[in-house]
């Protein structure tokens, strides 16, 4: 497909992302699981941010601590102090937004927005790391997304929203539609199936690439699936299997990281 006016977008296709740092090979969201997978040689890592109640970013999926930490409480209704001595999977704390992106100079980062709340901050904390290249913003949320397009500016990456994905959609079985996409992203982040049926094909693939735009899949678990998607050519995958999707790659001659 044509090259991406975003830098978060330059790199060799197919990208490889670790969905929440590997969910299922690892500790969701830990250090430990970034880590490992960029021991792997991953050069993107997928998360998710969330906000305290004080204005302190977290590297967290789920609006309350419940599932996945000793403790409980919405995150958006407690103070760092209390949010910090949570231990995901009993063992290991939540992690700072600011931790993650200051890790590695030359990781990028997809961040899932969970919550308006979440964009002030991402702002301040973006523009003070200086890390605009190295990060694409989305969300579940057409106004969140269009807010970060707003707040971030032309030269940081989105992917399109839900309102978006739909169109794309839409005009890849009529040319009639063409015009409800509009294009102010650098790629459509999707699932495997919308609506119990397959969402990805090859009409929605060339659909995209007409648009410049980059289709990266979620959330790829096994290597059938994972097959199935790098033949019909997208050009991203995320996994909760970095390691499985890593081999693969690796047996294709289409690994692209570090």
């Amino acid at each position: 497909m044509p090259g991406s006016r975003y830098a978060f977008l330059d790199g060799p296709t197919p990208v490889a992302m670790a969905h929440r740092g590997g969910a299922i090979e690892h500790l969701e969201n830990t250090m430990p699981a970034f880590e490992a997978c960029v021991a792997l040689g991953y050069g993107y890592l997928e998360t998710d941010v969330r906000v305290t109640v004080d204005g302190q970013l977290v590297v967290f999926h789920d609006p309350t601590l419940d599932r996945v930490t000793d403790r409980s409480g919405r995150v958006e209704s407690l103070p760092w102090r209390e949010v910090q001595g949570a231990l995901i999977g009993g063992r290991e704390p939540v992690l700072r937004l600011e931790d993650l992106l200051g890790a590695w100079p030359d990781v990028r980062f997809n961040l899932d927005i969970k919550a308006a709340g979440v964009l002030a901050p991402l702002v301040r904390l973006v523009r003070r790391l200086g890390v605009e290249h190295r990060i694409c913003l989305g969300s579940f949320s057409d106004a969140r997304v269009a807010a970060a397009r707003r707040l971030f500016g032309p030269d940081v990456c989105t992917s399109l929203g839900p309102r978006g994905v739909a169109a794309l959609r839409l005009s890849s079985y009529s040319p009639r539609a063409a015009g409800l996409v509009r294009i102010q992203a650098g790629c459509a982040q999707v699932p495997l199936h919308l609506g119990g049926r397959p969402l990805v094909d090859e009409r929605f693939i060339e659909a995209a690439h007409a648009r410049s735009l980059q289709v990266h899949v979620w959330t790829v678990d096994t290597e059938v699936a994972a097959a199935e998607m790098l033949d019909l050519g997208v050009d991203g995958v995320m996994t909760d299997r970095p390691a499985m999707l890593r081999d693969l790659l690796v047996s294709r001659g289409q690994w692209t990281g570090r």
